[in-house]
C-alpha cells in the first residue's frame, strides 16, 4: 500500500477507510445514490477483504468528502465505487482519487480496470476518458431506476496515451 495519509489538493488529504469510517460513507452513500445505495454491512463486507479489496476515503478539515475502492482479482481490478459530494467537485479529488485506484490496480499486477458508469452522468464519463478508460459495452437498465450502465476499461499493459511522448 502507499503511504497513507497524505495530501491530495487543496486541503483534501486520502487515506485507507477504516471500519470506523463506514458510518460516514455510508451516510454519503444514501445521500450520493439514493436510488443505489450500497447497505450499511456492504462496505464492512468489503473492508473485510484486503486481499482483493483497497477502499480509500478523502477528507477536508475532518469530514471525508469522497470514497472510492477497488477489487482486483487477478487480472483484473474493478472499481467497485467513487463518489466525491456535489460540493467538492471540480477540484481534482475524483482524479487524484482514481490515479490511486489505478496505481493499487498495477501494484496488484492487474491487466485491465473496468468500471460501470450510468449513462446519464456524463461528468464521470469525461473523467474516466481522459484517464483513457474506453467504452466497451452498455448494460441496459442496469441501475434500479432503469438507466443504462457503460461499461469502460483501462488497458494497464498497454502505453497510455500520453507515455513514450518526448516533451
Amino acid at each position: 500500500m502507499d503511504s497513507f495519509p497524505r495530501p491530495a489538493i487543496d486541503g483534501v488529504s486520502l487515506r485507507d477507510m477504516t471500519e470506523a469510517d463506514v458510518d460516514a460513507v455510508e451516510a454519503l452513500e444514501r445521500r450520493l445514490f439514493p436510488v443505489d445505495a450500497w447497505p450499511l454491512q456492504m462496505f464492512f463486507d468489503e473492508l473485510s477483504q484486503p486481499e482483493t479489496r483497497r477502499y480509500i476515503v478523502a477528507e477536508a478539515a475532518g469530514e471525508i468528502i469522497a470514497y472510492a475502492g477497488l477489487m482486483c482479482i487477478e487480472p483484473i481490478a474493478d472499481v467497485q465505487t467513487i463518489a466525491v459530494v456535489p460540493e467538492f467537485e471540480g477540484r481534482g479529488i475524483g482524479s487524484a482519487i482514481l490515479t490511486e485506484l489505478i496505481a493499487e490496480a498495477r501494484r496488484r499486477r492487474a491487466a485491465d480496470v473496468l468500471l460501470e458508469v450510468r449513462a446519464d452522468n456524463p461528468r464521470a464519463q469525461h473523467l474516466y476518458l481522459r484517464f483513457g478508460f474506453e467504452q466497451i459495452h452498455v448494460r441496459p437498465r442496469y441501475y434500479r431506476d432503469g438507466t443504462d450502465a457503460l461499461i469502460m476499461r483501462l488497458p494497464l499493459n498497454e502505453p497510455k496515451p500520453t507515455e513514450g511522448v518526448q516533451a
